[in-house]
């Protein structure tokens, strides 16, 4: 693609999410602003998200940008970055993994959207491989279903919902779906564990997977971030 700019025209790849993430993109910036986390206990309402309402067979497929998204009460959690306040509104699921490592993708990747004042938005994206109970099987315990009423998950505490490991990577990406807005501030956590029943439950209803395929780096790189908080 290319942009013109001051009369002058310029390369500008796209800055797509997903993406693979590759050892040698990671950089460490001392300089790199951290990352503050602060969540808080409360209850959630799990709903599942259709992108298929005028279909007359709506509900029983699966389109491949549905999901089970959990809505939070306001004020329950926010994040800072470089003194930019960024409130929770959602988190959602994606089976497999959208981002990957090294090319390899866990089972699920849970997606903590933060909106700002302005409109910006940023993305705390956490991967979930079988293991040991965690808040996010009290979450998916029930799946909300495509055509019927949300199901409301008391006492979640959200700061569970992070992985104890505060390093995360950093970079500039896009939404996976459509509009595939730019400009998202993303943050890749460490991984966390989640019960093989919540994870066959969840693929059980996405059977061909709900995932965006990865996109081109395109020269971008990761910055390693610590995070506070959370």
């Amino acid at each position: 693609m290319v942009t013109a700019t001051g009369g002058a025209a310029q390369s500008r790849e796209p800055a797509q999410s997903p993406i693979d993430v590759t050892f040698d993109a990671i950089r460490f910036d001392p300089a790199q602003p951290r990352l503050s986390v602060s969540y808080w206990r409360t209850d959630v309402e799990l709903e599942y998200v259709r992108k298929d309402l005028s279909s007359p067979t709506g509900c029983v497929t699966r389109q491949a940008e549905e999901t089970e998204e959990a809505a939070v009460e306001p004020g329950s959690g926010h994040v800072t970055l470089a003194g930019v306040r960024y409130d929770l509104v959602q988190f959602h699921f994606h089976t497999p993994a959208e981002h990957r490592v090294g090319g390899r993708a866990d089972p699920l990747e849970m997606h903590l959207v933060h909106r700002a004042a302005d409109g910006g938005l940023l993305v705390i994206g956490v991967p979930l491989r079988p293991g040991t109970r965690s808040t996010v099987d009290s979450v998916l315990a029930r799946l909300a279903p495509e055509c019927g009423e949300p199901v409301d998950v008391p006492d979640i505490e959200l700061g569970t919902l992070l992985p104890a490991n505060r390093l995360m990577l950093s970079y500039t990406g896009s939404l996976t779906t459509a509009p595939f807005t730019e400009g998202v501030r993303w943050f890749l956590a460490t991984g966390m564990t989640v019960s093989q029943a919540t994870i066959d439950r969840f693929q059980q209803l996405f059977t061909g997977g709900n995932a965006r395929a990865v996109q081109p780096l395109g020269g971008r790189t990761l910055a390693l971030t610590p995070r506070t908080g959370g």
